[in-house]
C-alpha cells in the first residue's frame, strides 16, 4: 500500500512540474504604436477569420486615429454603437482635451467620453486579443501604448426554465443556464451577501474557457477553498467544454465507481451548500455547477425536502433509502433464494414460482442477467433518441420484450416484476443512476456463486469502500462515518428547521472537525514520503 502511494505521489509531482511549465504565462507583447504595424498584426493574429470586425475612426479635427476591433455575433452591436462609436463621433467631445492636451487620451477617452459599463487599460498585446475572443471591444489608440477593452458582451442566450433533471413540485423552478454571468447573477439573487466571494481563472490552453470559484467568506473553510483553487490550477488540458471535464480532474477517487464531485442546475440547491460551507465551482458554457465536497447522504436527498414539512420530507427520505437497496440488491436475493436457500420462501410463494419457471430453459442468474442488459439497452435508447422516439421506445419497447419474453418461455413473470421494480427504484435516485447498474450485476454474480453469503461478503466490500473514500478530506460517509451526533439531524431523516442550529461540523469548524484531522494525516504522509526521496 505504501509502496502505491509513493508511486502515486511521484507520478502526481511530476505531473504538477511539467504543468506549471505548461501553464507559465507568455511574456507580456507591447502594443503597436504605428498603425501600419499594429494593422499587420492583427491580420496576423486574426488571419481567415471572418467573424473579426475592425472600424477605424478620426478624432479631434482628424488629429487622432482610433481603431475598434470586436468580434461579431459576441459583441453587441447595439452595445458597441451607443456606447462607444456614438460617443466618440460627437463634435464637441474633444474640446477639452485639444486645449489642455494635459491628459494622456486613453485617460480622457475612460473619464470623459465613452460610456461603456466597464473600461480597463491594457497595455499588452496579448491581452487586447484575449478580450477581443471574449466578446469585447477594443479601443486601439494611434501613438499611445495603452488600449481601452470595452464591455460589449451581447451574444444569444437560453433563457432561464426548469431545468429537466431536477424537476420539483414545490420550490423554484429556475435553472442555470450556459452563460457563466448569469449563473452568477442567479445566485447572488439567493445570497445578497458581499461576503459570497466569486474568482475567476481561465483553464484550457486552446479554449481558456472561464472558470468560477464561488465561496462564502467566514463560513468556508479557507483550506478547502486553497485546495479547491489549486487542483483547478495544476489542471493542464487543451479544451473544457462542459463541468465534467473539471469534475474528472479534481476528484478523490477517480477509480471509484461513486462521484465524490457534487453537480447541479438549480441556483437554489448550490446556494443551500454554499451556505454550508461547500465551494461552488462555475464552467461557462454550461448549467451544470459543482460542488465540494460531496457526501454520500446527498445523493439520497432533495431540494424539495426543506420546502415541505419535515414529516413528509423524512418518509420520503426513507423511501429513497429502501429504493436504494432494492434497486442493488433485488436481481441478486431473487438468484440467491432459488439457488440456494429455497427453504426459506413460504411453500405457496414457492410453488407459484415453481409453476412459472416450469418452461423457463434458463437458469435464475442468466435470466436477471439478460433483463438486466434488456432494460439498459432500452434505458440508453430512450436517452439518446430524439424525445417523442425516446419516451415511445422506452414504454412501447419495454412492454413488448417483456411480454414477448414471457410468452416466449425465456423469462419468467417474477423476473418481469424484479426488473420493473429495480428499474423504478434506480429512478429515484439520478445522482446514483450510473452507479447502481455495476453494483447490482456485481451483487447478482455474488449471490449466484455464494448464495446469501456472498452478498453479505460483497456488501461488506462496498461499506469498506465507501469508508475508505474522501471528497477534499472530508469522509465521505460522514457524518455517519465518522459519527457526529449534532450533525445526525439531517441524515436518514430530517428534522424540523428550527431544531438545525448549526452548519456541519466537518464542513464549517476546520480547527475541531475531523477535516482537519484528516488533512493533517495526509501532510504527515506526504512529508515522510519527501523525507525518503530526498534520502
Amino acid at each position: 500500500m505504501f509502496s502505491w502511494l509513493k508511486r502515486k505521489y511521484k507520478f502526481l509531482k511530476t505531473m504538477a512540474q511539467a504543468n506549471q511549465q505548461k501553464n507559465e504565462q507568455p511574456q507580456a507583447e507591447k502594443i503597436p504604436q504605428s498603425f501600419p504595424e499594429l494593422r499587420a498584426k492583427l491580420q496576423q493574429v486574426f488571419a481567415e477569420c471572418g467573424d473579426f470586425k475592425t472600424r477605424e475612426i478620426l478624432v479631434g479635427d482628424e488629429h487622432y486615429r482610433l481603431i475598434i476591433a470586436w468580434m461579431d455575433n459576441l459583441a453587441s452591436n447595439q452595445i458597441l454603437h451607443e456606447s462607444l462609436i456614438r460617443p466618440l463621433l460627437e463634435p464637441q467631445a474633444f474640446c477639452q482635451f485639444l486645449e489642455d492636451k494635459e491628459e494622456d487620451l486613453a485617460v480622457f477617452l475612460k473619464n470623459n467620453v465613452l460610456i461603456a459599463a466597464e473600461l480597463k487599460e491594457v497595455t499588452d498585446f496579448n491581452q487586447t486579443v484575449e478580450f477581443i475572443l471574449c466578446g469585447e471591444s477594443v479601443i486601439y489608440i494611434e501613438g499611445s501604448s495603452t488600449a481601452l477593452a470595452a464591455a460589449t458582451r451581447g451574444w444569444e442566450t437560453r433563457t432561464v426554465t426548469e431545468p429537466e433533471t431536477e424537476t420539483v413540485v414545490r420550490g423554484p423552478r429556475e435553472g442555470f443556464v450556459e452563460d457563466l454571468a448569469v449563473n452568477c447573477a442567479l445566485l447572488r439573487r439567493k445570497i445578497k451577501n458581499p461576503n459570497l466571494k466569486m474568482e475567476m481563472m481561465k483553464i484550457g490552453r486552446q479554449t481558456k474557457t472561464t472558470v468560477c470559484v464561488c465561496y462564502l467568506k467566514g463560513i468556508a473553510d479557507p483550506a478547502l477553498v486553497q485546495e479547491a483553487k489549486t487542483r483547478l490550477q495544476k489542471i493542464n488540458i487543451d479544451a473544457v467544454l462542459e463541468s465534467g471535464y473539471l469534475e474528472e480532474m479534481i476528484e478523490d477517487a477517480p477509480l471509484s465507481f461513486f462521484p465524490t464531485v457534487g453537480n447541479s442546475e438549480k441556483p437554489d440547491v448550490v446556494a443551500a451548500k454554499i451556505l454550508e460551507g461547500r465551494v461552488g465551482i462555475f464552467c461557462d458554457g454550461t448549467p451544470f455547477v459543482l460542488t465540494v465536497p460531496y457526501l454520500f447522504l446527498e445523493t439520497l436527498q432533495a431540494s424539495e425536502d426543506y420546502y415541505t414539512r419535515a414529516i413528509s420530507s423524512s418518509l420520503l427520505r426513507t423511501v429513497r433509502i429502501i429504493c436504494f437497496y432494492v434497486s442493488i440488491l433485488l436481481p441478486g436475493l431473487y438468484v440467491a433464494f432459488l439457488n440456494f436457500h429455497q427453504s426459506v420462501l413460504p411453500l405457496n410463494f414457492l410453488l407459484t414460482i415453481a409453476a412459472s419457471r416450469e418452461s423457463i430453459p434458463f437458469s435464475p442468474f442468466t435470466e436477471a442477467l439478460f433483463m438486466g442488459i434488456t432494460f439498459e439497452i432500452l434505458q440508453e435508447a430512450g436517452i439518446r433518441m430524439p424525445r417523442p422516439i425516446g419516451q415511445s421506445v422506452s414504454i412501447v419497447g419495454a412492454l413488448v420484450i417483456g411480454e414477448a419474453s414471457v410468452r416466449a418461455g425465456l423469462v419468467s413473470d417474477p423476473m418481469v416484476i424484479i426488473t420493473a421494480l429495480t428499474a423504478i427504484s434506480t429512478f429515484i435516485l439520478p445522482p446514483l443512476q450510473r452507479v447502481l447498474p455495476f453494483f447490482r450485476f456485481g451483487f447478482t454474480i455474488a449471490a449466484n456463486i455464494l448464495g446469501l453469503l456472498g452478498i453479505f461478503f460483497f456488501l461488506i466490500a462496498l461499506v469498506i469502500h465507501l469508508c475508505t473514500l474522501r471528497s477534499f478530506g472530508i469522509p465521505y460517509l460522514a457524518p455517519l462515518a465518522p459519527l457526529s451526533l449534532s450533525d445526525i439531524k439531517d441524515t436518514f431523516v430530517r428534522f424540523p428547521l428550527w431544531t438545525m442550529l448549526t452548519r456541519p461540523r466537518d464542513l464549517t469548524w476546520p480547527e475541531t472537525g475531523q477535516a482537519a484531522k484528516y488533512r493533517a494525516g495526509a501532510e504527515q504522509l506526504l512529508s515522510k514520503m519527501r523525507k525518503k526521496e530526498d534520502r
